[in-house]
């Protein structure tokens, strides 16, 4: 597995995100399974693992930690706050929570739960609209000077709240969903991270499964998994969008790879500074989106990918409205 800087933070090319692995996507995989789907990657070269106190909340964290505290010296931990959670009994409220006393509470609490003396990167997961950015940043400046935390990243940050952030404590990765689904970071985002050396940290890369090819208007979501609320996802927006998926098809084959490694090629093509965190559960499908690491995307292969993909538009919003209002893009 080759590395990426991301800012001044060395980490592998793929990390893995690991908040499906008991959210988000139905119920919670094996725990035991999770734990050695976990460890394995690590054998496989990736050192970059992502979690936050929201997936749960908290057992996502504690999954994780359980999992690395073998090979906590090997790897990259992040982590990320700014939720209304209760850090004792992990009850959650409405909307965000960013206050700095808060920010002290969840690192303590993440802690804990992964087993660990610091954060490696430690994400503020949606800005808060009621505590100015400065406040955050100075908070997490705090707890880098008492060596509980590496490293200050920002999730879902428009570029004058990272442009404030950043002057007040570096700033060093930033999270954001990016895929050949969604490439609205290309227009501000990432032109902003490459002039501020800010690394970059794709979530979703790809397109929440769509970009596998395994998905069409006929596949059926468990009943709690979030995929069921995202209008791009509808099955009359999917039936629409297997074009783009029919296109990254087409130039799979003629690599030879699947849909989901040149979808995932994609991505490390597009900068130095980047870091894609695919989710899975499954060991298949770990190694396949690992073995993108082996598909060389030349210039012309990225042009041809440029010249499929230019006349397709995509249908519906990535995120549902409510979930939208939350982001700063």
């Amino acid at each position: 597995m080759r590395t990426r800087r991301l800012g001044e933070l060395d980490v592998s090319a793929f990390g893995l995100g690991c908040m499906g692995m008991t959210s988000a996507y139905g119920p919670a995989a094996e725990t035991g399974e999770m734990i050695t789907l976990i460890r394995h990657a690590h054998d496989l070269g990736v050192t970059h693992f992502d979690t936050a106190e929201a997936y749960g909340p908290f057992a996502n964290e504690s999954l994780v930690g359980e999992a690395l505290t073998p090979i906590r010296e090997q790897v990259v931990i992040a982590t990320k706050f700014g939720f209304n959670i209760d850090s004792v009994t992990g009850a959650r409220g409405p909307g965000t929570n960013s206050r700095p006393a808060h920010i002290r509470a969840a690192a303590e609490g993440s802690l804990k739960r992964l087993r660990t003396d610091r954060i490696d990167l430690f994400y503020q997961h949606r800005v808060d609209p009621d505590v100015p950015i400065e406040e955050v940043a100075g908070a997490v400046s705090d707890l880098i000077a008492e060596g509980k935390v590496r490293h200050f990243g920002l999730s879902e940050a428009g570029v004058q709240t990272i442009r404030r952030a950043h002057a007040v404590q570096k700033v060093t990765a930033v999270q954001s969903e990016y895929s050949l689904f969604w490439r609205g970071p290309e227009a501000e985002l990432l032109p902003l991270l490459d002039e501020l050396n800010i690394g970059f940290v794709p979530f979703s890369p790809l397109g929440a499964g769509f970009l596998t090819g395994k998905i069409d208007e006929t596949t059926t979501f468990d009943a709690t998994d979030f995929r069921n609320m995202v209008p791009r996802l509808a099955p009359e927006a999917r039936k629409a969008n297997m074009a783009l998926v029919e296109a990254v098809k087409v130039i799979a084959e003629a690599k030879p790879a699947t849909p989901a490694q040149i979808a995932l090629a994609w991505l490390l093509a597009q900068r130095p500074g980047i870091s894609p965190i695919p989710g899975t559960t499954k060991r298949h499908r770990l190694e396949e989106n690992l073995g993108a690491m082996e598909v060389s995307l030349t210039a012309a292969d990225l042009a041809e990918i440029e010249t499929a993909l230019s006349g397709i538009e995509v249908k519906g919003e990535r995120l549902p409205e409510a979930v939208l209002k939350m982001t700063g893009l």
